[in-house]
């Protein structure tokens, strides 16, 4: 039996996630989302992880800002009444820095006016609370087979290339499989070259509400990342610096 998420609520349902086929097998950029209702979020989480799809959760709105900062989703999950920085102001702030994810609003305000706001802010649809998992699966695959401009699936800095579709790194003619932490820790990095982050930071920017992820772990998964691409390459992709954190460095012109 499998349970079923209707706002806070579960329910069992017996039928598979046929539902979440098209989204699983077309995923470019992957899911967040934005949610301070803890259990609603740990069901969500759970029905996509056993239908083969990483759905990451921020449970503030300055923590999903941080993290569009550095990377690039093709489906945002945004409630509204956010803690700080509400659910509204982050969709304004995404669209306006020039993010391009189909944002689907969960939310208890039904009103017309609230709805009216939302999408003319930016949102691509809108859900009330509480909700039916299939409602809400139908309304992702009808996103995402609208027309949609993602950043290129492929990264390359100092002749390594990460592939954000395959979990693979190459280089030359080698080329090995990161795990999904791996491969958020490179893609960040990546990302934001010239900086360097501690632990600490990675830990509470790449996975807020993850209370498991500590500064130890993110370095176990950093020696197993930097394990792996030694194996591509003999070239230093990721520094250490002694007593900051790490740091990929790239020439600017």
């Amino acid at each position: 039996m499998r349970e079923q998420v209707v706002g806070t609520a579960v329910r069992k349902d017996d039928r598979r996630g046929a539902q979440f086929q098209h989204l699983v097998e077309h995923r470019i950029g992957g899911m967040r989302l934005v949610e301070d209702d803890a259990q609603l979020a740990s069901k969500l989480k759970e029905w996509f992880a056993q239908e083969g799809h990483l759905l990451e959760v921020a449970a503030s709105g300055e923590d999903a800002l941080q993290l569009f900062s550095g990377f690039q989703y093709e489906v945002l999950l945004l409630d509204w009444t956010l803690p700080g920085v509400s659910g509204l102001d982050v969709c304004k702030s995404y669209r306006k820095s020039g993010g391009l994810a189909n944002i689907i609003f969960l939310t208890g305000r039904g009103d017309i006016t609230d709805k009216e706001e939302a999408l003319n802010y930016g949102a691509d649809d809108y859900v009330t609370k509480p909700f039916d998992i299939r409602e809400l699966a139908a309304r992702v695959r009808s996103v995402l087979r609208r027309p949609y401009t993602l950043l290129p699936n492929e990264l390359t800095i100092n002749g390594l290339v990460l592939d954000l579709k395959s979990n693979t790194i190459k280089y030359a003619d080698k080329q090995e499989h990161l795990t999904n932490k791996e491969l958020s820790l490179l893609e960040f990095l990546m990302r934001n070259p010239n900086r360097i982050y501690s632990s600490q930071e990675l830990a509470k920017l790449l996975w807020p509400s993850d209370n498991d992820t500590t500064a130890e772990t993110v370095r176990s998964w950093m020696r197993n990342l930097r394990t792996k691409i030694s194996t591509v390459t003999d070239t230093t992709i990721i520094k250490t610096i002694p007593k900051s954190g790490y740091l990929i460095e790239i020439n600017l012109p």
